[in-house]
């Protein structure tokens, strides 16, 4: 079942509102002593997170297909390139490496079947399924909610920096591949200072930003296309006169001197970030400390 976009946090008795995990969407298929992890995209994924093995367990019914994400935590933050860098791994003793350095938690919110389908059942009566037929471990948890108290929510994931919240109608059906408004993402408003790498002029005025990586310096993340002052533009140009490098046509590049913070929403796995916001220039930051935080 595929989350609709929402746009502000609310209050209503008729939803059950959950943290929004920052990690991999994965259905978990139990069958007797076995255990397989799927994709969104129907990806067999269980040799990647040998965790698997020890979650088996703690699934009390002999067989189940549980909805939830696979996460990496670092204290009460998900952190969505390390379940990433999970999973990219192929190699054996690198995977059981990372079981060490990156621990992988599954964190479930349904049930879409045991001995039977549960699909058509309310979401709460699912919840109260799903409870019944899985103990909690290091491994494998159930997500915490709260009822009708959506704006509590979330300024409860704004204060420890997670990505925001899940609306669900309490007596919602579960219908795979549906995009519905009966489970809605709020998302938190993210604030990053980054690199101006250059600027684009058509269709539409906008700044290519760029951040430093780990592995790779002045990476380009994004454009920002929208919050500029008439007096924002003119005064970048003026600067940018002296800055220009190459044009491949498309984008005017410039050397790396120049940051500025932005807002944005979402990110997707290559850190390209979406739904961006001019906030101000920052002409006394320098670009070397405009870096992706972890």
């Amino acid at each position: 079942m595929i989350v609709s976009m929402g746009k502000e946090a609310f209050d209503d008795e008729h939803y059950l509102f959950e943290p929004k995990w920052d990690g991999w969407r994965l259905l978990l298929h139990k069958q007797g002593g076995r255990l397989e992890a799927y994709t969104r995209n129907g990806n067999r994924v269980t040799e990647k997170f040998p965790e698997l093995r020890e979650a088996v367990s703690a699934i009390r019914v002999p067989e189940a297909i549980l909805d939830g994400e696979g996460v990496c935590l670092r204290g009460d933050r998900t952190v969505f390139d390390d379940f990433a860098y999970r999973g990219r791994l192929s190699d054996s003793r690198r995977i059981a490496a990372a079981v060490r350095t990156h621990p992988a938690t599954f964190i479930l919110f349904d049930v879409l079947q045991t001995n039977q389908s549960h699909m058509q059942e309310p979401l709460t009566t699912r919840k109260a399924r799903l409870q019944e037929a899985v103990a909690s471990t290091d491994v494998l948890a159930l997500t915490a909610y709260v009822e009708g108290q959506g704006r509590a929510l979330q300024n409860w994931t704004i204060a420890r920096e997670l990505e925001g919240t899940v609306a669900k109608r309490r007596n919602s059906v579960y219908r795979p591949g549906v995009v519905s408004k009966d489970w809605i993402k709020i998302k938190n408003v993210q604030t990053i200072d980054v690199i101006i790498l250059g600027y684009r002029s058509k269709p539409r005025f906008g700044l290519v930003v760029g951040l430093h990586f780990r592995t790779v310096r002045y990476k380009p993340v994004g454009l920002v296309e929208f919050g500029f002052a008439a007096r924002d533009k003119q005064a970048f140009l003026d600067i940018a006169q002296g800055l220009r490098t190459t044009n491949d046509g498309k984008t005017q590049w410039i050397e790396p001197r120049l940051c500025c913070r932005i807002q944005y929403l979402e990110r997707n796995d290559r850190h390209q970030l979406r739904t961006t916001v001019f906030r101000g220039f920052l002409f006394d930051k320098r670009p070397e400390d405009c870096y992706w935080t972890y």
